[in-house]
């Protein structure tokens, strides 16, 4: 590859590192150069690193700098342009704009947050900086929480890459610092630039705290800022003056942590600081603010502690308990060492930045071809058996093409983007979501009960309007894993069959109702397989996450328990009787009664409605949960008594027997198709039919749900493989 990286050239500190550690590694396999936008002690540095590199003589120059950077672009001709910093930012942007090649930008830390104390250079540099990170191609976040900030500031998370900041542990010092000079002072150090984003003024106040408790503490602080002489005047009313150490700028850091046994971070916001993980690499202890990528380092009580910012009492805490025990600052300084040379190492994380690039580059290749899907379903709407079936066939869709853009319709477009990390559009934005038809391969009508008028008339024609633009438009549909029907009006059924024969390429059922359905319409015309409901390709959480799920609801982990997932539907009027039934379970097995919502807040109501009649013991669930929590939660029961046709998939995808309650010819349909009859209409229950079930299936008939989950399993290949066929076509 072909490399050219720009930065703004008075670069310091962990941005500094990252820049040039990051170039000299590229460099050895890779055609590389740096452009520096200043000259000074960054570019210097660089080329006695043995970089290629060109330096902008003025440095506030815009228009020569400007001049430099085309035509450095052009006697180069890099493959990928990479920017750190706003200058370097603003400048890439404009070359984007006349060279056409894939311009990416590091974002080391907050934008917004980049120039706390300073208004003057927020308005000027922030303003400036915010508008070319709009316009990059792609993104590097340091941190989950840099990408979940881009992500909220409306960048499409497809063009985000997650590359941690690495450090070289290869000539790494095997002796834990923390065991030397131990009789003596023992140094806490930070090293950060002094100013009010790094909130030294809490570390000052701590420390005075713990100095009066243990003596032997002393603060050694290395950087500049203007700050400065603010702090020392601090540290001189704080009492400590003769106990802190200002030593100024460091360029060797490995020096500086090796007298170091405390390693401090008070900031307020932070990216993925190498401060900490310099200290790590000379077993220094560690105590960090609780920001941005810290948490993904340190975790607390095990590798370090963290603290909130501003909490000058907690820190003050750690400072001591860290300084009167030997053994446990050598215990967490070690911990931390090795969770940082496994996790976060200087050849970790260029292999992770070269792997980006590579999907830059071939991403960029595709501009203008036809790519990817839109997934158009109920999405967004708070139900877990909705967002299930998004996030298993985003899941599917990555496993036949992992860089495959996708974008959802959705009711909560930053929810989804976050959870899903996919691009979003708001369900009833209809003119872009025609701007994007018109450049997308396949359009995905995904899963669930979409195509029925039970609803009402008006959902069920938004949903074929989707199906007919997508063809108007040019992409490929496919009804995926989905439900047909019941549709009910003799106009509706007219309607929705001539626009699902024409407009349709593949339709994967996930149940043989549906099947009857189509058939009944007289659809034949696109190749229609019965599937399975896409969902069942998901897994169960571990079971450290399903105790701490039932901590969080103080459900005992080893009582038996039988599960009721309810909906709050018209039908459903005699909740008495549901409560007659846990009451048996209860009285008759000891099986406890949970009830746990797949929709909140709604099924909760449904809960509240049945336990006001009942006599045994009881947990409601009121809390939300992943999918594969739910999927934990629910396998985890003796048996599952559920309305909800995703908790009965839910629970036999953990394996628990399920006895379903229907409200929808789509229940009866899947308790059909897993070879089970354990199924009651809810309208008029049958109270003495459910209790036959539970008195079944507590004698032992748990054979159905195992062949239950195999059928099912095997059915969700046809979907895959039908979509595999329109993407590759």
């Amino acid at each position: 590859m072909r490399i050219m990286h720009f930065a703004g050239g008075g670069d310091i500190g962990g941005a500094k590192t990252h820049i040039l550690s990051l170039g000299a590694e590229l460099a050895k396999e890779n055609a590389f150069r740096l452009v520096s936008f200043r000259p000074g002690a960054f570019a210097e540095e660089a080329i006695e690193n043995g970089l290629d590199v060109i330096v902008a003589p003025h440095a506030w120059n815009l228009f020569a700098c400007f001049k430099l950077a085309l035509q450095a672009v052009d006697d180069f001709k890099p493959d990928v342009l990479h920017c750190h910093g706003a200058k370097a930012n603003i400048m890439g942007v404009m070359v984007r704009k006349l060279r056409h090649i894939p311009v990416v930008t590091t974002v080391h830390s907050d934008p917004k947050l980049d120039y706390m104390g300073s208004p003057l250079r927020q308005v000027l540099f922030g303003t400036l900086n915010s508008f070319a990170l709009k316009h990059m191609d792609f993104y590097m976040a340091v941190a989950s929480t840099i990408e979940e900030r881009l992500i909220e500031r409306g960048c499409d998370p497809q063009h985000i890459f997650r590359v941690y900041n690495g450090m070289d542990f290869s000539t790494d010092v095997d002796e834990p610092v923390a065991s030397r000079n131990a009789q003596g002072d023992i140094v806490v150090g930070i090293a950060a630039r002094l100013t009010p984003i790094k909130n030294i003024p809490t570390l000052l106040q701590a420390f005075a705290q713990a100095w009066k408790k243990d003596a032997r503490l002393r603060l050694k602080i290395a950087g500049t800022g203007e700050e400065e002489e603010s702090l020392k005047a601090l540290a001189q009313q704080l009492g400590i003056a003769e106990r802190v150490d200002f030593v100024g700028w460091v360029s060797d850091m490995r020096g500086f942590f090796s007298g170091v046994h405390i390693n401090v971070l008070s900031s307020f916001s932070e990216g993925f600081p190498y401060s900490l993980l310099e200290g790590a690499r000379e077993h220094c202890a560690a105590i960090a603010t609780a920001v941005g990528g810290v948490p993904e380092l340190i975790v607390d009580g095990e590798t370090g502690y963290l603290f909130a910012p501003e909490d000058v009492d907690t820190l003050a805490t750690y400072m001591c308990r860290l300084a009167g025990d030997d053994a446990l600052r050598m215990r967490m300084a070690e911990q931390l060492y090795l969770r940082a040379k496994a996790g976060f190492s200087l050849q970790k994380m260029c292999e992770t930045q070269k792997m980006a690039y590579e999907k830059v580059i071939r991403r960029s290749k595709m501009r203008g071809i036809r790519q990817g899907a839109v997934i158009c379903g109920a999405y967004g709407r708070g139900n877990a058996g909705d967002e299930a079936i998004l996030q298993a066939i985003v899941s599917q869709m990555r496993s036949i093409d992992a860089d495959i853009p996708l974008t959802v319709m959705s009711r909560q477009q930053l929810e989804t983007r976050l959870k899903h990390r996919t691009n979003a559009i708001y369900t009833f934005d209809i003119w872009r979501f025609i701007r994007i038809l018109r450049k997308t391969k396949v359009f995905i009508n995904g899963g669930g009960s979409l195509i029925q008028d039970v609803t009402s008339s008006r959902s069920l024609y938004f949903y074929l309007f989707t199906l007919w633009a997508a063809r108007i438009c040019g992409c490929r549909v496919i009804m995926y894993g989905c439900g047909i029907g019941p549709i009910t009006h003799k106009r509706n059924i007219a309607i929705a069959a001539r626009i699902l024969s024409g407009n349709v390429d593949i339709i994967t059922l996930r149940d043989s109702y549906s099947w009857q359905v189509l058939a009944d319409m007289k659809v034949s015309r696109p190749i229609i397989q019965i599937s399975a409901d896409p969902t069942v390709t998901l897994q169960r959480a571990d079971n450290a996450a399903l105790r701490a799920a039932f901590a969080r609801e103080h459900i005992p982990e080893d009582r038996p328990k039988i599960a009721f997932c309810l909906r709050n539907w018209s039908d459903f009027s005699q909740p008495a009787v549901i409560a007659e039934v846990a009451d048996y379970a209860w009285e008759r097995y000891g099986f406890l009664p949970v009830f746990i919502p797949v929709e909140l807040p709604h099924d909760v109501m449904a809960a509240e409605r049945t336990i006001a009649f009942m006599s045994a013991p009881y947990h409601v669930c009121r809390q939300r949960y992943t999918v594969e929590e739910l999927i934990s939660m629910l396998g985890s029961m003796q048996m599952v008594v559920g309305m909800r046709l995703h908790s009965l998939i839910f629970a036999t995808l953990g394996q628990a027997p399920v006895i379903g309650l229907s409200y929808d010819v789509k229940v009866d349909s899947f308790i059909h198709d897993i070879g089970s009859t354990a199924c009651v209409p809810i309208r008029d229950i049958d109270k003495e039919k459910i209790i036959h079930f539970i008195d079944e299936i507590a004698a032992g008939g748990c054979a159905r749900t195992r062949v239950g989950l195999e059928r099912l399993q095997q059915g969700e290949a046809i979907n895959i493989a039908a979509a595999r066929k329109l993407l590759e076509l």
